[in-house]
């Protein structure tokens, strides 16, 4: 193990009751699976009544988001992510945002930036709001890549699903950050810069889609533009495994077993093993879910 559990956190946010029974999985799946990581502290951060979420390492951490962008789409999650960072204390090597509707079936080493990389990053599944390498920049990337101050994206990645090459555009269902680096911060400011803007918001925003994956195109560019690219892990797609896409997935690159993953989001899709019949769950995993369940029941 190259970093200490106290130097790497845990963050999440819950917004209703059913993201609070999503976090109690959450943290027990970091506490059974989480390998040299299953002590590491949980920052839990809280939108409305309090959760009962008490447990060891855990912390509740209430969250009063800016008026100005407290309607915008994802707000409170790139909010958090900046109190988080200004909370970390100095020897805080590592943040890990995970979202709730998300599980940790082995342990998530990767995650554990140390002294080698400053982000590990997957890419987006789909292309979305993503543009090829070919295409000119939109409105929209237009003035993202303006002010994190860049002309142009000049990393690429390939989407998972779809095998497409994009300009950098990153997955924000799991990642890790190193908090020294000041960018959570520096993304919640860019964020609320671009929500504030009502030229911009007209002319680029104006459809749902690019309203609610902002948040992902702004971090998706800071992100190059203030990192080296060998600083930046892109991780391997056993990490933010989309298994509620698991039916879009290529066969080539579809999951046989959750075991086999990392982490992963199940969004909208339930977790029950015997209900489960697309995807295979071996033990150890399968008695843990039906014991989880029967608990909590």
């Amino acid at each position: 193990m190259s970093t200490a559990p106290d130097k790497l956190i845990f963050l999440t946010l819950v917004r209703t009751a059913d993201e609070a029974n999503f976090v109690r999985l959450l943290i027990a799946s970091i506490r059974a699976f989480g390998g040299d990581w299953r002590l590491c502290p949980v920052w839990v951060f809280t939108i409305g009544p309090r959760p009962d979420l008490a447990a060891e390492n855990v912390e509740i951490i209430p969250l009063d988001v800016p008026t100005s962008v407290k309607q915008y789409f994802f707000a409170d999650k790139v909010f958090a992510c900046a109190q988080a960072e200004a909370l970390a204390a100095p020897e805080v090597q590592t943040l890990v945002l995970i979202d709730p509707e998300c599980l940790v079936v082995q342990p998530p080493d990767l995650f554990d930036l140390g002294a080698a990389v400053d982000t590990a990053v997957r890419p987006v599944h789909i292309k979305n709001v993503g543009l090829s390498p070919d295409e000119p920049l939109d409105l929209f990337w237009q003035k993202v890549v303006e002010v994190v101050g860049l002309e142009d994206v000049p990393l690429t990645v390939e989407t998972f699903i779809g095998q497409e090459p994009i300009r950098a555009y990153f997955n924000t269902h799991a990642f890790a950050i190193n908090p020294a680096k000041g960018l959570l911060q520096r993304w919640f400011a860019l964020f609320s810069q671009l929500v504030a803007d009502q030229a911009y918001q007209t002319a680029a925003c104006q459809d749902v889609r690019h309203r609610i994956f902002l948040h992902q195109a702004v971090w998706s560019a800071l992100l190059v533009a203030e990192l080296d690219k060998q600083r930046i892990r892109i991780l391997p797609p056993t990490y933010n495994y989309p298994y509620n896409l698991h039916d879009s997935v290529p066969v080539a690159r579809r999951a046989q077993s959750f075991n086999e993953l990392t982490c992963f989001t199940y969004e909208e899709r339930t977790l029950q093993p015997d209900a489960i019949s697309d995807i295979k769950i071996a033990e150890p995993l399968a008695t843990w879910l039906r014991t989880y369940f029967a608990k909590s029941g």
